[in-house]
This record gives C-alpha cells, structure tokens and sequence, in this order.
C-alpha cells in the first residue's frame, strides 16, 4: 500500500538511504564536516545537519575534531563510530585456527592464534574455535557477546546438502556431519562459512589487486593450490561449493590422478603446487634447497629465483619452469571463464613478485586465446583472515547501518 512505512520512496527509506550514502562516506574518506557530508550527498545544510543529528543520536557516528588550516573556527567534523558494532573472522589451516575482531570501520582490534598440530586433534574443533575467538575478543578488550557476526574460513567448503567439510581431507576434526550445529550451539553470534582461497579474494576485491573488476580469477598458491572464480561481482561457488578446486584439473606434464577424493590431491596440485617446488629445484640443480615446511621452503625459493641473475642458470630454470606450470592449468580458467584479471596470490605467487607475474603472462599468451591482464596479489598479510574480516563486516553494516527500522 503506497504510503506504508518502508515502501520505497517514503520518506522513511528515502532518509534510509541518505543515512547510508554518508556513512558509506564517512568510512571511504574519514571524518568530514557538515558542509563536506552535504556537497558529497547533494544534500543541503540543513538536511544534513538533520541526518547527522539524527545518525549521533542513534550512536553510529560521532562529533570529533574541527577543520584545521583555514580563516575563522573550524567546522565539527563526523565520524563513523568505531564501537557501533564488531565483526569476527577466523582463518582455519592444518597448523593453526588464526582470529580477529574488526570495528565496524574496518580496524582490526584483537588478534589471537591458537597452534593445532598434529593429525588429530588434540581438542575438538568447536573448542578451538570458541578459543581462538575468545582470545581476539579478550585482546580487544571485549565480550564474545559483543560480536554481532563471524566469518569461517576453512580449505574446501560445507556441502549445502549434507553438512560435510568437502575437498580438505587434510584438515583434521572438521569432517562431522554434526559440526555446524554444534557450533551454531556454542557460538551466540551469526556464523557463515567460506572457503579460504574466496576469502583472499575478497580481500582482494574490497582492498587491493582487484578493486573495480566484475570479472576476475584469483590463483592462490600455498598449502594447496586453487581458484576464486568471480563473476558480475559475485564468487562462483559452485553446486556443491566446490568451483575453484583447481589442484584436483588434469594438466598436461603431470599423471592422471584418479579418486581424486581419496588422494586429495590432483594434476595441477602435483605439476605446480607448493610441495612440487622443493623436487622441482633438486632436479634442476639448485645447490641449497631449503628444508623445513613445504609452504616456507618453497615462498623462500620462489623468491630467490626472482631475484637470480644472469649467471645464476638453475634458479632463472626453476622460476621459468614454475611459471610454465602454473600457465598450463590457468590456459584452462582463462579458455572456459574468459576473466578480465588473473591476480597471483598466496605466498607462493606472490614471493615471485613481478618477475614470476611476467613469466606465467608470456606464457598465458601462448597457451590461451585471450589476453587477461595478470596482477600479484597487494593482500600479503593474513589474506583469507582479511577476507573473512571484511565479508562479516559487509554484512554487519547493512545491518546496523540501516536506519529504517
């Protein structure tokens, strides 16, 4: 019924949407004044002043400062409360559940990281991350209560249909049909789960390499080898949340892997995954391959052979040789999907900087038809955690910056 509180283009949702327009300002640009907030929304002073009234009243923003640098008193200016709301990711590996707490302007306020070795899991999941997130919440001077939404990551990703933890059989403890409820349980906040290699692109999107693309392919390298697939804006997931799995494509130059499932593993995974770098380096004669962690060993080769000079013949052959593998599987992503960008992210990309970016386009060029741009990730911090930060915010604000209610 036309006239109805909420029915778009009553006053009610038209201040609604003016709220919005200048949070969303406020947080892109920092504290404005009055004067700034109206020319940036069209609005005029004493419509803005209202809005801003209206808004300090509500607790969302706050009187600070005043202009500096001009004649005459310096106008108020505003800004976005930071303690309006908080939001929880937490980024789940082999080796460790990582947590942080973000106020709703996007600052990161507690961290805390909970060690998980070993095959089995010496304290059940729901523990560690009830634990992970208690320890981010305690450093940042909060109560768990305080949380208004929490973001998973996790390798692979939940079936819709059943529950279950799919393509990361090496995450132990997260394969219970019954986990998602017990932790909806133990949790009193909103949780979403999202595959890691999406978060990073996320991350990505919102904060660095891809801001303004529709379409794009983030490559993550570094426990594993996979894919984030956005398409208009949005991630590809897949029926079973499975899109991107790309370690399990065949490729040419590795053995056809069958029960993929089973062994956890795939072509792409075995010609250009992180664990392939250390083999590949002893086999073309580098003197001093790193031990320790495949993921370490092999970011700390990358890098070397990014920076090997002219006489330096085995790492400029491992670097070459590294980028001709990660060419041939994303000839096919770049053939089937068409992307606008490739971004390289994951630590065993991006330690190859833009010597190993220039590599994998030259070979892209004659391995596919088309010609997307390639970009080293700009996320090199915690990505996947930085993407669940910023998914659970983006959701967080919608709903507490929505004044119509």
């Amino acid at each position: 019924m036309a006239g109805t509180a909420g029915t778009p283009g009553t006053p009610r949702v038209l201040r609604a949407m003016n709220d919005r327009a200048a949070l969303d300002l406020l947080l892109e640009h920092g504290p404005l004044s009055r004067t700034r907030i109206g020319k940036l929304t069209g609005l005029s002073k004493p419509t803005a002043s209202q809005l801003l009234a209206r808004l300090e009243a509500a607790g969302l923003v706050l009187a600070g400062g005043t202009t500096e640098g001009r004649p005459g008193p310096g106008a108020q200016l505003y800004e976005v409360n930071p303690a309006a709301a908080y939001a929880a990711g937490i980024d789940v590996t082999p080796d460790r559940v990582l947590a942080a707490v973000a106020d709703v302007t996007g600052r990161t306020v507690g961290r805390h990281e909970l060690p998980t070795p070993g095959r089995r899991p010496a304290v059940p999941v729901v523990q560690q991350v009830t634990d992970a997130l208690d320890g981010a919440v305690k450093a940042a001077g909060l109560a768990r209560g305080d949380v208004h939404r929490l973001v998973v990551g996790t390798p692979g990703a939940f079936d819709p249909g059943t529950g279950r933890l799919r393509y990361a059989s090496h995450l132990p403890g997260w394969h219970s049909p019954a986990l998602l409820d017990e932790l909806a349980a133990a949790l009193p906040m909103p949780v979403e789960y999202e595959n890691d290699v999406n978060l990073a692109a996320v991350a990505e999107q919102r904060l660095g390499a891809a801001r303004g693309h529709e379409d794009f392919v983030l490559l993550w390298n570094q426990e594993g080898l996979g894919a984030a697939l956005v398409l208009g804006g949005r991630l590809h997931r897949g029926w079973t949340g499975g899109a991107g799995e790309v370690g399990f494509l065949p490729v040419p130059g590795a053995p056809l892997v069958r029960k993929v499932s089973r062994a956890g593993s795939g072509g792409f995974q075995e010609l250009a995954g992180s664990q392939a770098l250390p083999r590949l380096a002893r086999e073309l004669g580098v003197a001093e391959v790193p031990s320790g962690p495949y993921t370490e060993a092999a970011a700390a080769l990358v890098a070397r052979a990014a920076r090997a000079g002219s006489d330096d013949e085995p790492h400029r052959r491992l670097l070459q040789t590294y980028a001709t593998r990660l060419a041939t599987g994303l000839a096919s992503l770049v053939s089937v999907l068409d992307p606008e960008l490739v971004v390289l992210s994951g630590t065993s990309l991006t330690a190859g900087g833009e010597a190993l970016r220039d590599l994998v386009r030259d070979e892209l060029e004659e391995l596919a038809a088309s010609r997307p741009r390639l970009a080293v990730g700009d996320v090199r911090e915690h990505p996947v955690l930085r993407g669940a930060l910023e998914s659970a915010l983006a959701t967080t604000r919608d709903e507490v910056f929505d004044t119509s209610r």
